[in-house]
């Protein structure tokens, strides 16, 4: 990681709001082009006249489309942008554009790019509704029939069973559950309860409200850009008997997990800097920056060991490394999928026994202060465009790390499905 240093500033981002929400109407595209060309021409930005100058756009999105192969690259269209600009498109589930970001940045290491913009958006309220494969082919092979005869020849091979809709749904494909389920067996192996994650999530959404929400405003693109102008999401009078009073939402009989202590489906854009240090001119002096030093991405067999705990072995993986110990990193800004999920993996990241079975570096990482955990709230509170969420942490993290003296450490976890995980070390400068 010494070839050439690697530099994170933050982006610009929409506000999030609940799936067929206030951004219901604004489909994955219509929400990356403003936040892509606010990051680029706005006042922490290029200036649209400079837009060559970037190297790489990397952007993603993870619900099927069946009209968008290359979001990356459609997005840049959308934004009206210097068309010379090459594109690349991600897909690491929950983890989608974080891995734009440590894309990006193996491009600056290895000499190959000088600056990216990374990113991605979601928009879960326009998930697509598919036919069964049956059906595809049949419909398919008509629009190719050469006359009624061969047209009802086809209709006659179809069958009852292909006439179904495929309705996408948030569950493993390898395991048949939601990731809720997963989250509902990982809290149960480790004794995390129903109490302890609503207190999680209360402090999530208190985090976010402080102030008012006053440290994402100049994260946010311009008012006026959607029609709203901030998170609506994030519940500044919630509590712990309101929490207390909501129902399991994935085991109605021994269920801990709730909407309330869960990260909701959400619709949103977020984007990210990744830049060399030669490049750092190209953006303004007043943006934000720290040193990506290094990343990590893990997996775990989701059938076994926890879907959702893979990050804990990247961590281990970061610190070790480094020679670093949980005293060293002043800022974790953790993922929550779900309240259950953190928790896990804050207790896997103590437990010996459990990391060294699954890791070449098995030491425990130990105890991580509460109060250096998401200090300005989570996805629990903020909510969770799958696409989105690596963008808004990164750029949330840099912001953060940017106000603390030099040296001053952060990580950045995010779990994804398929048992991933996806683990960054920042440092300011």
């Amino acid at each position: 990681m010494n070839q050439n240093p690697v530099f994170l500033l933050p982006g610009l981002r929409s506000p999030f709001a609940k799936i067929d929400g206030e951004l219901s109407s604004f489909d994955p595209l219509a929400l990356s082009a403003p936040v892509i060309e606010q990051t680029v021409a706005g006042g922490l930005g290029l200036g649209r006249d400079r837009a060559g100058e970037i190297d790489l756009v990397i952007w993603g999105s993870v619900i099927p489309s069946l009209s968008v192969s290359n979001w990356a690259r459609e997005a840049w269209f959308e934004a009206g942008l210097d068309p010379s600009v090459p594109a690349l498109s991600v897909v690491q589930a929950c983890a989608t554009s974080i891995a734009a970001a440590t894309y990006g940045a193996g491009q600056v290491v290895a000499g190959r790019a000088r600056l990216a913009l990374c990113g991605g958006a979601e928009s879960a309220s326009h998930a697509g509704i598919g036919l069964s494969p049956g059906l595809s082919q049949t419909i398919g092979r008509m629009s190719r029939a050469r006359g009624p005869r061969q047209t009802l020849k086809t209709l006659a091979g179809l069958r009852p069973r292909d006439l179904r809709l495929l309705i996408p749904a948030v569950e493993e494909r390898t395991t048949g559950k939601t990731m809720g389920q997963h989250a509902e067996e990982m809290a149960s192996e480790w004794g995390v309860g129903r109490e302890e994650q609503d207190r999680f999530a209360l402090g999530s959404h208190q985090q976010a409200t402080r102030d008012g929400g006053s440290f994402f405003r100049p994260l946010l693109v311009s008012p006026g850009t959607f029609p709203v102008d901030g998170d609506t999401v994030p519940r500044a009078h919630t509590s712990l008997d309101k929490l207390a009073r909501l129902k399991p939402a994935f085991d109605s009989a021994a269920g801990t997990l709730t909407a309330g202590n869960s990260s909701p489906l959400t619709d949103g854009a977020a984007a990210c800097w990744i830049a060399s240090e030669a490049e750092l001119s190209l953006l303004p002096e007043e943006l934000p920056r720290v040193k990506l030093l290094d990343w990590d991405e893990t997996a775990i067999n989701p059938r076994s060991d926890g879907l959702l705990i893979a990050p804990a072995l990247g961590i281990v993986r970061l610190l070790a490394r480094h020679g670093l110990s949980p005293e060293d990193i002043q800022l974790w800004e953790i993922h929550e999928a779900f309240s259950a999920q953190v928790l896990c993996t804050l207790a896997a990241l103590e437990n010996q026994e459990w990391l060294g079975a699954r890791s070449p570096s098995p030491a425990a990482c130990g105890t991580i202060p509460p109060e250096r955990i998401n200090p300005n709230g989570g996805s629990i509170a903020l909510g969770h465009p799958f696409g989105a969420t690596g963008a808004r942490i990164l750029s949330q993290a840099a912001t953060e790390l940017s106000t603390e003296p030099p040296g001053t450490r952060a990580i950045v976890s995010v779990c994804a499905a398929g048992g991933l995980g996806h683990v960054v070390l920042l440092e300011a400068v």
